[in-house]
């Protein structure tokens, strides 16, 4: 692994979620023009497909990140994420806890947990999160959610969490402004699957990402 803990998160701007069920193209096609879009961020996220077609997608996730300084993040699985030598792993609330993830993982691995109320943000804190996923910030088909946690609570838990914060659900690149300016310059990265993969071109619409993202920052 290249880069270390704290310059993964200290680069975080862009997180792009790699999700066969959203996706027309072949996973690693789509993987592809995202590293090539700006992206800084990927995560595997591969919830109906056997373990070791999750491995084979990964060991040439890896190669391709690893050549690029992006960093790869592993959803659900510490005992892959250690495996094919990814950045880190993404857990969400039924998932194995932070401190457990730990034990399976080498000490330079990310560890990143989805949040939906302040109180799960909290026990992330205590529970070892190196950062935390907020969301839905907006109502999204992708993964099933009628109403969205707003950016009104996106700003709570920034001014209770000093972690690097994740947002993600709904965004699209005209609400995006705001999403960003729910905590200090640099506190939020923008989190996207559907408004990327779903695009014609795929990283055309990760560039326009990256762009909005870099001119929102130096605002």
């Amino acid at each position: 692994m290249g880069m270390s803990k704290e310059e993964i998160l200290a680069k975080m701007r862009l997180y792009v979620l790699l999700s066969p069920a959203h996706c027309k193209r072949p996973i690693l096609d789509a993987a592809r023009a995202v590293v090539d879009g700006g992206a800084d961020v990927v995560q595997l996220r591969c919830k109906e497909t056997a373990d070791r077609e999750i491995v084979r997608i990964s060991r040439d996730l890896r190669k391709m990140t690893e050549n690029a300084g992006v960093a790869f993040i592993m959803n659900d699985r510490p005992d892959l994420a250690k495996l094919v030598n990814a950045d880190g792993v993404h857990l969400g609330q039924e998932d194995i806890p932070p401190a457990g993830a730990r034990k399976i993982l080498r000490r330079a691995q990310v560890v990143g947990v989805s949040t939906h109320t302040i109180e799960q943000a909290r026990q992330a804190v205590t529970g070892g999160a190196d950062y935390i996923g907020v969301g839905p910030i907006y109502p999204t088909q992708t993964r099933g959610y009628e109403k969205g946690v707003g950016v009104e609570h996106l700003k709570a838990v920034a001014a209770e969490v000093q972690l690097p914060l994740v947002a993600i659900g709904g965004i699209t690149l005209n609400n995006l402004y705001a999403v960003l300016s729910a905590a200090p310059k640099g506190r939020v990265t923008i989190a996207v699957c559907a408004a990327i993969l779903g695009a014609e071109d795929i990283q055309g619409a990760t560039e326009s990402f990256k762009r909005a993202i870099e001119r929102a920052t130096v605002r």
